[in-house]
């Protein structure tokens, strides 16, 4: 029997979850994988808004576990959230990202809400996992020289005189199975465990390494013989198909990781009245879903106007490190901010074209939201907490 109590906080808290994980599928989540390919004119705002919440839920589901876990776990030591701090966090995390929605600035989803979580576990005399903090750390600074750079290599790969591009983008897609053989999925691992298609075929065949490379290899020749008879004929259209696929798997990879971020601090109190990670994961995942289809056009029509004018080949170059950037994420449990990921993408392709069109003065606000979300968030939310503690 549940106390009613403890039913009414969960409650609260389940509907804070819910804002916050709207806030995040209007904002990262929903606007920042699709963004090139409509920069791109490969597909229009309101279609890429309506899968990326289909492919946002399905990520959820099959990939959210890592994230969401760290997040309500990992971010604090010595305590457990109590369900009055997870309420003060989530509504402070989701009031700063849904104000940078409807102001139209990409506001770091991650920052935020890292700080929110770590900010009322310090206010209620926890430790910092500093652990945790030297990796999450690691990749957010990390996350725009290599997004960046490996986007600007790839889009001077396409570009490259050299070598057609009937043989380039295939083996750009190549690439791109490999990573699909080697990420994990739920549906794929016992219970409780995630395992990759190759690790599952090992794991029922055996052949240890040997087996495990052949898989890898064979799925991406697949992928790269399919694109090459697309682009056979019409070079032009395999480019936007292959595109459009790496919109959907950045879009389900943003699932994956950003849901985590609504429903992490739910963990402790879900816990103590028997609901299953997973029945959170799909709440969270319908949250986001919500969130795409309503107010994520606004910020797609954001990045992929505002901040360059992206061709085919460049927003290929832009997507590519964003997928392989966002599973490493969700392999190691770090919440990461998609729009750093992609906005970082986007600049370095943009370079290997002469620039592009990126707007400074955006670029400046934007890192500038970056930065400050985490303090923000983190003084507003222990500020918060205090406040609420000491009136209740």
């Amino acid at each position: 029997m549940v106390a009613s109590g403890t039913l009414g906080l969960l409650v609260v808290a389940a509907a804070a979850s819910l804002f916050m994980a709207w806030a995040i599928g209007a904002g990262s989540s929903g606007s920042t994988p699709f963004a090139p390919a409509v920069g791109a004119n490969a597909i229009s705002v309101m279609r890429a808004g309506f899968y990326v919440g289909i492919l946002g839920l399905l990520g959820a589901v099959l990939q959210g576990a890592n994230v969401t876990e760290a997040v309500g776990e990992e971010l604090i030591g010595s305590v457990t959230i109590s369900p009055t701090a997870a309420i003060v966090a989530l509504v402070t995390a989701a009031v700063l990202v849904a104000v940078g929605v409807f102001a139209g600035y990409p506001i770091a989803t991650a920052f935020t809400v890292t700080g929110a979580v770590i900010g009322v576990g310090l206010a209620l005399g926890g430790d910092p996992a500093w652990g945790k903090y030297r990796q999450i750390a690691a990749l957010w600074v990390l996350t725009p020289f290599v997004g960046g750079g490996v986007a600007y290599a790839t889009a001077r790969f396409l570009r490259s005189e050299r070598v057609t591009e009937r043989v380039t983008v295939p083996l750009l897609a190549g690439a791109v199975g490999l990573l699909l053989a080697n990420i994990s999925f739920v549906v794929l691992g016992p219970p409780g465990e995630q395992l990759s298609l190759a690790q599952a075929i090992v794991a029922r065949v055996g052949g240890g390494i040997a087996v495990h490379a052949g898989v890898s290899l064979a799925v991406a020749a697949v992928v790269a013989l399919a694109l090459a008879w697309d682009m056979a004929d019409d070079p032009a259209r395999g480019q936007r198909h292959f595109l459009l696929a790496l919109g959907g798997l950045v879009a389900f990879s943003a699932g994956g990781s950003q849901v985590g971020l609504a429903i992490g601090p739910l963990l402790p109190l879900s816990g103590s009245v028997g609901i299953p990670l997973a029945a959170l994961l799909v709440g969270g995942g319908l949250g986001l879903l919500i969130g795409s289809w309503t107010g994520a056009p606004r910020m797609i029509k954001a990045l992929s106007q505002d901040y360059s004018s992206l061709g085919p080949r460049r927003s290929i170059a832009a997507l590519i490190p964003s997928f392989a950037i966002a599973q490493t994420a969700v392999f190691f449990g770090i919440p990461v901010s998609f729009n750093e990921i992609i906005v970082s993408a986007i600049l370095g392709s943009g370079y290997a074209a002469g620039g592009g069109e990126v707007s400074g003065a955006k670029m400046a606000y934007t890192v500038l939201a970056w930065v400050g979300s985490l303090a923000v968030a983190l003084l507003v939310s222990y500020g918060a907490f205090v406040a609420v503690t000491s009136v209740l």
